[in-house]
């Protein structure tokens, strides 16, 4: 195939949005081509480690018997940290150890993008590796191209989608946006640690293949800051990281290296890592601005899919993966319906946006629309309010002798001397609503659907 022809679609960015677009439209017979800045797709790309599946198993069924994957996600541990001390809750269920496995796996990106790429690539996707697309080129106010830093350095199509990761810099330049203020976006830094699968298994309670994600918050994690800790199970791995708010680290001036430290060198993640040894270092952008800040994704000849839009869930789902995959395909169905019109201008792309309201992506979205916003207005409910609640477990189990109930009067009284219990009523109310997605009403009437 000769690159200086015009094709059906290029795709700029080949994470899971990029390459789940260019695997649809060329499945459909589009020609498509990918531009991947790093060396291969994959090289380059970062998640925390929990890969949401629903869509990849759609186009690829029973996927994880080819693909590779680290461990199905069949504990889900939430673990509050003081300086010193922990207070966790876990789920597991041995329905997420069958197939689909509730559609999480932990994965490392450079592997599984690596591999989904391929996939692409075998459906006729045309991938061009180690390539930087500088600018749209247009004809009017039509999307028409691409201008690349490579020889043949502009190349057209029919409709372009950007896919380029949180950081993206064509909507920018595209005046699609404005640019992204430092409490748009969260910072992550994340270490791989080898480990022997036996002892990871028995370390995290696992039965032989099956993985935990864990979620920590409070002091503990990231030394006050707005953000959360992880540590998810690999094969013969462990991916350890921490994500904060980048404006926080600014107005804190703590650089992101320094809070990973800081969480590692808990006794609960000390434990987890004993015996361990670091196999390498990596950091991410993850946008966080939202539903309210959200731009213009479909115009004349283009779509922007995935992180670049900015789906990302920053409730306690911590969603990202599978929005970034739905978009790519919702994108690439759009582009199917625009190739047998014979028209890609923006009234017939604008049936990308009909695909995504009517999917999860953009419903979750919306219901979550406050979560970012409310966690910066009340940041005590990753401080203060996990910090009592530790203290007053720690005051209750505490054995002394006394009779139990002077014991509990002691340690509620503790609790209401630190705290304002109607605020933290009114706040968990809040948080239920703005970050749970639940409605306390729920549980004396139940919804019908």
């Amino acid at each position: 195939m000769a690159i200086e022809e015009k094709f059906d679609v290029i795709v700029v960015g080949g994470g899971l949005a990029g390459i789940t677009a260019a695997l649809v439209c060329a499945r459909a017979g589009l020609e498509t081509v990918l531009f991947e800045r790093g060396e291969y797709p994959g090289s380059k790309n970062l998640s925390g480690g929990v890969l949401f599946t629903p869509v990849i198993n759609q186009l690829i069924p029973e996927f994880w018997n080819q693909a590779p994957i680290e461990r199905p996600v069949t504990k889900k541990l939430f673990s509050f940290l003081s300086r010193e001390r922990s207070l966790a809750f876990e789920f597991s269920s041995r329905e997420f150890a069958k197939p689909p496995y509730n559609n999480s796996f932990t994965v490392l990106r450079a592997k599984f993008d690596k591999w989904y790429a391929e996939q692409a690539e075998a459906a006729g996707a045309f991938i061009i590796n180690e390539t930087v697309v500088d600018d749209v080129i247009r004809d009017g106010e039509r999307v028409v191209g691409v201008k690349a830093r490579r020889d043949e350095g502009e190349m057209y199509a029919n409709l372009v989608i950007i896919a380029e990761g949180a950081n993206a810099f064509l909507p920018l330049r595209m005046g699609l946006r404005e640019p992204f203020g430092p409490d748009d976006m969260v910072t992550s830094a994340k270490e791989v640690w080898s480990l022997p699968a036996e002892t990871i298994e028995e370390r995290f309670n696992l039965e032989p293949g099956e993985g935990a994600s864990i979620d920590y918050f409070g002091e503990g994690a990231c030394m006050g800051l707005l953000g959360a800790g992880f540590v998810y199970t690999n094969k013969d791995t462990l991916s350890v990281g921490i994500g904060v708010n980048v404006g926080d680290v600014m107005r804190r001036r703590i650089p992101p290296n320094n809070i990973l430290d800081w969480f590692k060198s808990h006794a609960s993640i000390k434990q987890l890592l004993k015996g361990a040894k670091l196999e390498e270092f990596s950091a991410h952008l993850i946008p966080e601005y939202g539903y309210k800040k959200f731009f213009d994704r479909y115009g004349d000849g283009y779509l922007v899919v995935g992180d670049a839009a900015g789906f990302v869930n920053t409730s306690l789902y911590h969603e990202g993966t599978n929005y970034a995959t739905a978009s790519g395909l919702h994108a690439a169905e759009t582009a199917i319906e625009a190739k047998e019109k014979g028209d890609f201008s923006k009234d017939t792309l604008k049936s990308y946006e009909k695909r995504l309201a009517d999917s999860f992506v953009l419903q979750d979205l919306k219901r979550f629309r406050e979560v970012s916003s409310f966690m910066h207005r009340h940041p005590e409910f990753l401080g203060k309010y996990p910090e009592e609640m530790i203290a007053l477990a720690e005051r209750y189990f505490t054995v002394s002798g006394e009779p139990k109930e002077k014991i509990l009067k002691r340690a509620v009284r503790g609790f209401t001397s630190k705290l304002s219990l109607f605020k933290m009523t009114l706040d968990t109310y809040r948080l239920m609503l703005k970050v749970l997605g639940i409605h306390p009403t729920w549980f004396i009437f139940p919804p019908k659907k």
